[in-house]
């Protein structure tokens, strides 16, 4: 296997800039996923690395060697597509076969590489079928053992998953974490799901109009994002944004929003008080707006009263839309039944919230 990296890498159409000086190495072994919204270059980026897309500035190597002018086919890469891409006349056999058939390679070879793929997916049973007597998910099994066959340097995989319903979804993310737990490979890939992007990668690169706008560990993009992209991006429910402005009086610092003060934690003054009668965004992430009754584990609560505009119930957890005067909160608490219009007292977690400053939209805590 081996490491990618890219190195101010830029890729224009005409007048437009798809990928933007874009940096980062992926680790030998390691998953990287590219995530974010449709249209902002993650399979741009991964189409370069596939040499399927010319680079127009920077680098790219793939293990030791700059493959900026090496053809795709000489890369020792392969690709998973969504749309599975495979022969409808030929048995999962020859789909899977077919690209060591092309290389020449030994047919003894070719049916021991087969056969140890299936094994690993799940198909060593339907080899003699075609795809059109498969599910869903196993015809993107057969495109992964096609892939996996050819023992590449890199896997690059692009949105595999989009096709398939929720369920299977879930059933396939585990089956691709598995096949890098034990096959050790790496792995790039792109996605726009968030919850994949979490549930699937070693690190994830949030990009948004060509630009990484952070690569980290899912869980400190998670608790720490660097903007307010990506801290409303990351999550399900969303962040919550309200918009407001920092004053200061005595000792205490505090949130003013249109509809209510926060006094925030004294601990945070250091941080906050060079941005003291400026504009700013605070966000909260809808978990950590908890119900009264059971937020009482939090250390500096902040209480607030709400009205319930609207519920849905999502068997274990409730999500309320609440009202607080006019500013929207969305909270994510245990089941619950309760009716639209009733007053709801919640707790927000002052241990939990983001600051975001307004202009730049990075991060201030």
């Amino acid at each position: 296997m081996a490491r990618v990296v890219l190195k101010n890498v830029t890729k224009r159409f005409d007048d437009v800039e798809a990928v933007k000086n874009v940096s980062i190495e992926i680790k030998d072994k390691e998953f990287l996923v590219l995530v974010g919204p449709s249209g902002c270059g993650k399979t741009t980026i991964l189409r370069m690395i596939a040499g399927l897309e010319e680079i127009t500035e920077g680098n790219i190597h793939i293990g030791n060697k700059l493959v900026n002018e090496v053809a795709p086919k000489d890369r020792n890469i392969a690709m998973v597509f969504q749309n599975y891409a495979l022969y409808p006349h030929m048995s999962v056999f020859d789909n899977m076969s077919f690209g060591l058939r092309l290389s020449r390679t030994p047919k003894p070879e070719i049916h021991t590489r087969v056969n140890e793929a299936a094994e690993i997916l799940g198909l060593a049973k339907l080899l003699d079928r075609l795809p059109k007597q498969l599910s869903g998910g196993q015809r993107q099994r057969v495109a992964l053992g096609r892939a996996i066959v050819r023992n590449p340097q890199v896997f690059l995989m692009d949105e595999p998953l989009s096709n398939l319903d929720a369920k299977l979804r879930v059933q396939m993310r585990a089956e691709i974490k598995k096949i890098h737990n034990k096959l050790g490979v790496t792995i790039i890939y792109v996605t726009h799901d968030q919850v994949e992007a979490m549930t699937l990668g070693d690190r994830i690169a949030v990009i948004l109009n060509g630009e990484i706008q952070q690569a980290e560990e899912p869980l400190r993009v998670y608790d720490n994002p660097s903007n307010r992209f990506v801290g409303g991006f990351i999550g399900s429910p969303p962040m919550n944004f309200i918009n407001g402005n920092l004053s200061k009086s005595g000792e205490n610092i505090s949130f003013i929003c249109e509809s209510f003060q926060i006094t925030l934690p004294k601990d945070y003054s250091s941080i906050l008080s060079a941005h003291i009668g400026k504009d700013i965004i605070l966000g909260v992430r809808p978990e950590n707006i908890r119900d009264h009754n059971t937020g009482s584990y939090m250390v500096d609560p902040f209480k607030l009263e709400t009205k319930v505009d609207f519920r849905e119930l999502m068997g274990s957890d409730t999500y309320l839309y609440l009202k607080a005067g006019v500013i929207s909160l969305v909270a994510r608490v245990e089941a619950l039944d309760i009716a639209r219009g009733s007053k709801f007292e919640v707790l927000i977690d002052l241990r939990k919230i983001h600051i975001f400053d307004k202009e730049t939209q990075n991060t201030i805590l």
